[in-house]
């Protein structure tokens, strides 16, 4: 078939609420002429159970979802499911499938947009289709996590009477952006990113599909690759990278070419067509603290190439240098300790040179502190010290301070016996004299500090075992 630059869909970057706008609109007969003509994402969302790819887990038959979607109700009627996901992993088809496999009235909100006065109209309007037509109403929204907390209140009434099947969608956790009593009436449904054959999948269903591409476009086998590796599990992503892919590989073809033929996008094109992925980080959700986890444990496992990804994955998403720098301080201390004292030095230096550099050139810096926590041997002996104590002045060990060392440099304080019997360090040769710092219940079962035999704590452990002999007579 013959392919022009005027029937090629415009690239688009829209968000769910927009995609399911042109999608509605399309399906209503809105004119399809290519300048009002959805994007290649929205063309191509799959319209059946049978055209979704990915998600084999949660849409097994019999699986709470696909039962939902199969319009089974149970005795108490159909529950309403929050999906949680990444974006692109399909949780707005998924909606639209409870909707319309069913019979449903489909009705979708943006938390971005919608208000508790939208929330009302649309329980009351579910009410009446209840009455006047028995026909459940479907309430899709999408972005729950931007809701507020009143807003989510609103929901629960119509939750809760069954009045409504809410679907609602989230890309962050919803532990921690969803109110306990609407999570406790819904399933919460996990999808994950689409796996690399998946994504192949979607690209070749749109190169030939009429709905999407329809044989007017081949694919090189490395620029296939290349968007598959670069869409990360997000088949939005992949169609979106393609359909612009294709656009530049159109406007390169020669004067003259025999429009029957189909027009191959090379890799080039692909990478001219989509100049940088986009980092999947939200700084004030589950991704800002599982990447900062994934961080700090990279280090404490001693590998550097992995610590450098997580820092490099924090600050091209933008996240604040000095947060970074603050988590390197901490690490340093807890994970590498006293086998290598230098490690907090510099985690220090650098959260101070932070500060006042900033970025770009703060990433050197952070990333020196970061490669300085990865190689050094490790002790968290100081880490578990500090946790045992703690542990039993919570479980009331600990007496008084013994007399000989409390403070004796007030008035009063010779007449009480304070200070009396205590040995002066320094009056010894060797700096350390036998004396009972602990109180009297700790004295004989208190051991707090293991040094390691790694690094320089090595020579603590043997020092610390040659004090505690001295100190303690035994």
């Amino acid at each position: 078939m013959g392919v022009t630059r005027d029937s090629l869909p415009a690239v688009s970057t829209a968000d769910d609420d927009l995609f399911a706008t042109a999608h509605r609109e399309g399906a209503a007969g809105v004119d399809a002429s290519p300048s009002v003509m959805p994007p290649l994402a929205v063309r191509m969302r799959p319209q059946s159970l049978e055209e979704v790819r990915g998600q084999g887990a949660v849409l097994r038959p019999g699986s709470p979802l696909r039962r939902l979607i199969e319009g089974y109700a149970g005795p108490a009627g159909p529950l309403s499911a929050i999906l949680w996901g990444p974006p692109g992993t399909g949780k707005t088809t998924l909606a639209h499938l409870v909707a319309t496999n069913a019979g449903r009235k489909f009705v979708e909100l943006s938390a971005v947009t919608a208000g508790v006065k939208d929330v009302r109209a649309v329980m009351d309007a579910a009410a009446r289709e209840r009455d006047l037509y028995d026909r459940q109403t479907v309430l899709f929204l999408d972005e729950i996590h931007r809701f507020t907390k009143a807003q989510q209140d609103a929901l629960l009434p119509g939750v809760e009477n069954r009045l409504v099947i809410l679907v609602a969608a989230t890309t962050e956790n919803p532990s921690f952006s969803v109110i306990a009593p609407l999570l406790s009436r819904s399933m919460l449904i996990t999808l994950g990113p689409l796996a690399d054959d998946e994504l192949d999948q979607v690209l070749t269903r749109a190169l030939e599909d009429e709905r999407g591409l329809a044989g007017a476009f081949t694919l090189a086998a490395d620029a296939r690759a290349h968007l598959v590796r670069i869409a990360g599990g997000d088949a939005r992503r992949a169609l979106t990278s393609l359909e612009a892919a294709a656009g530049v590989a159109l406007d390169a073809q020669p004067a003259g070419r025999h429009t029957d033929e189909p027009v191959e996008v090379t890799l080039a094109q692909v990478e001219q067509a989509v100049a940088h992925a986009a980092v999947r980080y939200d700084r004030t959700g589950d991704q800002h603290y599982d990447v900062a986890s994934a961080l700090i444990k990279s280090m404490r496992g001693s590998d550097v190439d992995a610590a450098l990804h997580y820092l490099a994955r924090m600050l091209e998403a933008g996240e604040d240098p000095r947060f970074i720098a603050r988590r390197i301080v901490i690490a340093a201390s807890e994970d590498v300790g006293m086998a290598d004292p230098t490690a907090l030095q510099t985690a220090v230096a650098a959260l101070h040179a932070v500060a006042q550099i900033g970025m770009p050139e703060a990433r050197i810096i952070l990333a020196q502190a970061v490669v300085h926590n990865a190689l050094a041997p490790k002790s968290n002996a100081a880490y578990a010290g500090i946790n045992a104590a703690i542990a039993d002045i919570r479980a009331g060990r600990g007496g008084p301070v013994p007399v000989h060392l409390r403070g004796s440099g007030y008035a009063g304080a010779a007449r009480l016996g304070h200070g009396e019997g205590y040995s002066y360090p320094h009056d010894d040769a060797a700096g350390v004299v036998q004396q009972q710092y602990l109180p009297d219940d700790l004295a004989e079962q208190a051991d707090y500090y293991h040094p390691t035999e790694r690094g320089w704590e090595q020579t603590l452990s043997a020092r610390w075992a040659q004090l505690r002999r001295h100190i303690r007579g035994r």
